[in-house]
C-alpha cells in the first residue's frame, strides 16, 4: 500500500478519551451559545473571545507535536473538536486554518523555522491563520497564479494580487504561494512555485505600504480579504522547504484540510438534525406533534442517515491520514458527501420550522448560510468528482 511519511506518529486517544474530549469541547462551546454567534453575525465581527478560549484550552494546537508545545494528537481528534464547534451552533472559520496551515511548516519547514514559530503558535502567542493562494484570474487552477517573488540580494520582492486571503488581519504569520520562476520557463506547470512563511508583524512595522488589505463582505461571517503585494520584501529564510516546490507542499496538506472541513459540515448536519427533531417533537399543529406526521418525520430520518454515513467516512479518512496511508479517495469523498448531507439537513430543518426557520432568533438561517460554503470551498465538489473520475475510477482527465 502506498505510504506517506508522517512527521511522527500522533497520539491516539482511546474511545473513552475521545468522548471526554468531545464533552469538554461541547462545554466550552455551550458557554458561548448561539446568542454569541447571532450577535456577531450582522456586523460580521470576528469572534475574538471564542478563539482566545479555544487557544487557551489548547484546542488549536492539538496537531502540533509535544516537542513543540502542542498536544500531539492525530487528525481524528482534531475533527472531533471542529465537529463539536459546529454542532453547538458555532462556526470554526475563524480558527480552523491554524490546524491545517501549520502542517506545511511542520512537514516541510526547516528545524530552525519550526523551533522559531511552532512553540509560539502552540501557546497562542503567535497566530498562523492566513493562507494566501487563490487569485482572481486563476481560481482553482493554482498553477496559473501570477503573483511573483523575485529573488534579489538577500530578499525576495513580492508583487501580485490575491483574493480569498482569510484572517490576515487577525494573524501574525502568513503562508504565501508565489511564482519564483515564470510559467513559460518551467517544464511542468506545477514547477517554479514557492511557499513562503511571512512574518506580518515585520511587514506591518517596517513596510506597511507594501501590503494592501481590502475586507470582503460575504453572505455569512467569514473574515476574508483581497490582498495586493506591492514590492513587499521578505528574507530568504522565509522559504518553506525548497524553492520551486511549493505547489507540492500545498497539495500535501489538502487531504487534512478536506477531512477537517468535512467534520465541520458533519457538525452542521447534526446541528440541523438536533434542531429539527426537537422542534418536531414539541411543536403542535392541529392538536398533534408535527413529528408524528410522516411527511415531517421521514425527511428528518433520511437526512440523518446521510449525515451518519458521511460521519463514518470522515473517521475512515482521518484514520488513514493518521497512519500515513494514502487517503485521497476517502478525504475527497468525505468532503463531498458531508457537504451535500449538511445542505440536505439544513433544507429539512427549515421545512420543519416553516416560517420560523427564516427568523434569526432560531439560528437556522444563519447556519444555513454558513453550511452552503462547503460545496464550493475549500474545493468545488465538481473538482472532487473529477478527481474521483480520473484517479479512482481511472477514466480520462475531464479538464
Amino acid at each position: 500500500m502506498n505510504k506517506l511519511q508522517p512527521v511522527k506518529g500522533p497520539i491516539t486517544l482511546s474511545e473513552a478519551e475521545r468522548e471526554e474530549l468531545r464533552q469538554e469541547v461541547r462545554a466550552l462551546c455551550n458557554s458561548f451559545g448561539n446568542e454569541y454567534w447571532r450577535r456577531l453575525d450582522p456586523g460580521r465581527e470576528y469572534p475574538h473571545e471564542f478563539v482566545n478560549a479555544l487557544t487557551e484550552a489548547g484546542y488549536l494546537s492539538v496537531l502540533i507535536p509535544e516537542e513543540y508545545g502542542g498536544k500531539g494528537y492525530g487528525l481524528t481528534e482534531a475533527t472531533i473538536i471542529l465537529e463539536e464547534i459546529h454542532r453547538s451552533g458555532g462556526h470554526a472559520a475563524a480558527c480552523h486554518a491554524q490546524m491545517y496551515t501549520m502542517g506545511s511548516l511542520l512537514r516541510h519547514g526547516s528545524e530552525e523555522q519550526k523551533q522559531k514559530y511552532l512553540p509560539g503558535i502552540a501557546s497562542g502567542d503567535i497566530r498562523l491563520q492566513a493562507f494566501s493562494i487563490t487569485e482572481p484570474d486563476a481560481g482553482s487552477n493554482t498553477t496559473a497564479i501570477s503573483t511573483f517573488a523575485e529573488k534579489t540580494e538577500g530578499v525576495y520582492v513580492v508583487n501580485g494580487h490575491k483574493n480569498w486571503t482569510s484572517r490576515i488581519q487577525q494573524s501574525d504569520l502568513l503562508l504565501l504561494l508565489a511564482r519564483t520562476t515564470p510559467f513559460e520557463e518551467v517544464e511542468k506547470k506545477s514547477q517554479g512555485i514557492t511557499l513562503f512563511l511571512v512574518d506580518l508583524r515585520e511587514i506591518r512595522k517596517n513596510q506597511p505600504d507594501s501590503l494592501v488589505v481590502e475586507p470582503v463582505r460575504t453572505m455569512f461571517n467569514y473574515a476574508t480579504n483581497k490582498i495586493w503585494y506591492k514590492d513587499m520584501e521578505i528574507p530568504e529564510d522565509s522559504v518553506i522547504g525548497e524553492e520551486g516546490k511549493g505547489f507540492k507542499y500545498v497539495l500535501d496538506g489538502m487531504n487534512a484540510e478536506r477531512i477537517l472541513l468535512a467534520a465541520e459540515t458533519i457538525g452542521d448536519g447534526y446541528f440541523f438534525i438536533d434542531r429539527a427533531v426537537e422542534y418536531a417533537s414539541t411543536r403542535e399543529v392541529f392538536n398533534r406533534k408535527i413529528g408524528q406526521n410522516q411527511g415531517v418525520q421521514f425527511p428528518i430520518a433520511q437526512a440523518y442517515t446521510k449525515v451518519k454515513a458521511a460521519d463514518l467516512l470522515r473517521y475512515e479518512a482521518a484514520k488513514k491520514f493518521d497512519t500515513g496511508e494514502n487517503c485521497g479517495e476517502e478525504a475527497n469523498t468525505a468532503k463531498l458527501l458531508s457537504s451535500e448531507a449538511s445542505w440536505e439537513a439544513g433544507n429539512v430543518c427549515i421545512n420543519t420550522y416553516g416560517g420560523n426557520g427564516f427568523v434569526d432568533q432560531y439560528d437556522i438561517e444563519r447556519k444555513f448560510r454558513e453550511t452552503r460554503m462547503y460545496q464550493v470551498a475549500p474545493v468545488n465538489n465538481n473538482l472532487i468528482l473529477s478527481y474521483i473520475g480520473e484517479h479512482v475510477l481511472k477514466m480520462p482527465r475531464s479538464y
